[in-house]
């Protein structure tokens, strides 16, 4: 099943796939997305300026998007980088950022939202996933700042927030495993865990074995050298890494699937 060329058309549904684990790829704008459902991706995350740990895309990349995907994409709804606590005028645009988005089409959005002593922003949460009304509804990677994770994930089940995002509240899947496999258990079929951190196809087969996640989600990449022949050496677009401008990060297909391919096999014992 695939989508017409129609911008408005619904993406193919999350459960038209049934594969498990299911694997999401966290991409940067249109030639991300491309190149992970390439590669056999069940579903995208599609981000700009993974750099800050995902942003908001243009609407006119979501156009695009709708335009070639094959497969589902929810987009992250995150108007800058840092931390999840938003001021007014932020959350403000957030709302109206998964309305239109709603509008569009897509298949689901990611937020997040924090109160300041560390838990969920349950009014707010609450509040996004009625603007996104029949969307899919993932709370990213702000769950892994909360001090208590095992009450605020019974707080974005209580938002009805369909699906939660974390490494276990570690760097990586790996070291967050013990966590991630209570949070599997604790959640039940209430919400989904989808677990992230660090997989790559030496780990992720331990990882799901170990916790019972049936959703993954990973970031293939891979920095690649810009084609301009062209280049001034006397300024930079921001920071002090003058190369930055003249590397870019792109999602590597191979790497994608390979990981996939080792997501479903069974690991070797006595691994660690």
């Amino acid at each position: 099943m695939t989508n017409s060329n129609s911008p408005t058309d619904r993406p193919v549904t999350d459960t038209d796939r049934p594969r498990l684990p299911l694997i999401e790829i966290c991409v940067e704008g249109i030639d991300g997305l491309l190149a992970a459902q390439a590669a056999g991706a069940d579903r995208v995350e599609l981000c700009a300026s993974l750099f800050e740990g995902g942003i908001t895309p243009s609407l006119g990349t979501v156009r695009a998007a709708l335009q070639l995907a094959t497969i589902p994409f929810h987009v992250i709804v995150r108007p800058r980088g840092g931390d999840f606590l938003y001021s007014e005028a932020e959350y403000r645009s957030m709302l109206a950022d998964v309305r239109a988005l709603s509008e569009l089409g897509v298949a689901g959005v990611v937020v997040g939202c924090l109160n300041a002593d560390g838990t969920i922003d349950e009014k707010r949460m609450s509040e996004l996933v009625q603007a996104a009304g029949p969307l899919n509804v993932t709370c990213h990677r702000a769950f892994d700042m909360t001090r208590d994770p095992a009450e605020a994930l019974e707080a974005l089940i209580r938002s009805k927030v369909g699906r939660v995002l974390t490494s276990g509240q570690r760097d990586t899947a790996l070291e967050g495993v013990a966590l991630l496999a209570g949070l599997v258990q604790q959640a039940g079929k209430r919400i989904v865990i989808l677990g992230c951190g660090g997989l790559n196809p030496r780990n992720i087969a331990e990882v799901r074995e170990r916790t019972g996640l049936t959703e993954m989600h990973f970031a293939a990449l891979k920095d690649v050298p810009s084609a301009m022949r062209y280049r001034n050496p006397q300024v930079g677009m921001g920071g002090t890494d003058l190369d930055r401008e003249y590397r870019n990060t792109v999602t590597d297909a191979a790497l994608v699937a390979a990981t996939i391919a080792a997501a479903s096999m069974i690991p070797k014992k006595g691994n660690t």
